[in-house]
This record gives C-alpha cells, sequence and structure tokens, in this order.
C-alpha cells in the first residue's frame, strides 16, 4: 500500500494480509440496498475476488448501508476494492445514480475478540433498525470465506 504512511508500515506488518471491517452508504442514505438483486451481485462479486485471493467474510446488507468483512492478499487495495464493488452492486440498483455516499469506513481487526465483537454489533443491525424482530429472518446476510483474526 503506497499511500500508507511509513511509520503505519511496523503496524500493518504484524497483520499481514490485514483484516478490516468495512462500512459504506447509500447516497443520501436511500433505502435501495436490502434486496435480492443486490445481495446476488455481491456473492457474485465475492466469488470472483476469491481467484485474486481476496476472501469476503462475514456481511450484512441495510436498506441503507453496507457492513462487512474483507482480507486480501499482501497487494490487496481496499479503496480500489470497495470503488468495483460499489460499481458492480450499482449494476443491480434499480433508482438513477448517484447509489453512494462517497468514501467509506474501515477498520484494521487487530484480534478475535475485535472480530467478533464486531460481528455482533453488525448481525443485529437489522433486529436494532426494526426491519425484522430475529436476525435469523434478515436474509441478507451472510458469510462466504471464514475469516479469522491473527
Amino acid at each position: 500500500m503506497p499511500e500508507r504512511p511509513p511509520r503505519l508500515d511496523r503496524i500493518f506488518d504484524c497483520y499481514d494480509p490485514p483484516l478490516y471491517f468495512v462500512t459504506f452508504n447509500a447516497h443520501k442514505r436511500r433505502k435501495i440496498l436490502a434486496n435480492s438483486g443486490v445481495h446476488e451481485r455481491l456473492i457474485a462479486f465475492a466469488h470472483t475476488g476469491e481467484t485474486r485471493g481476496i476472501g469476503l467474510g462475514r456481511y450484512v446488507l441495510m436498506p441503507d448501508h453496507v457492513h462487512l468483512f474483507v482480507r486480501g492478499s499482501l497487494d490487496f487495495v481496499l479503496a480500489q476494492w470497495v470503488r468495483l464493488l460499489k460499481r458492480e452492486l450499482s449494476k443491480a440498483i434499480a433508482v438513477d445514480p448517484p447509489h453512494w455516499q462517497s468514501g467509506f469506513f474501515d477498520h484494521l481487526i487487530r484480534n478475535r475478540e475485535s472480530y467478533s465483537q464486531k460481528w455482533e454489533y453488525v448481525r443485529e443491525n437489522p433486529v436494532r433498525a426494526g426491519v425484522v424482530s430475529h436476525l435469523e429472518e434478515w436474509p441478507y446476510q451472510g458469510e462466504l470465506v471464514p475469516l479469522e483474526a491473527m
């Protein structure tokens, strides 16, 4: 990652390849994401990435935002991957663009406790938002590749 400040090399060396928790939002938080078309595109995009050493772990598609965990190979560029994912998901969105808020939030997962804590928060999102009564009822979530924090 050439844009990484030099002082962070010591930190990132401990977590190569890094595991990221990523969140990005629909433009103006429009409720355009929780549908089978977007879900299928996410899964297809993830399977394509597996051939290049990119694993999409657990994820939740909410009506207006996405939470996911991703790990790439050592030359993985998260910003580029998120940009390509947004582009792919846009193909399944039935409203006119813009579809996305610019940018995304990412957090480097540092240990198993952090990974499980983030996942517990993420998987409860549909219940907290009131879109389902029980987390098992939400169809737009899953785990494609088991990712373990180091």
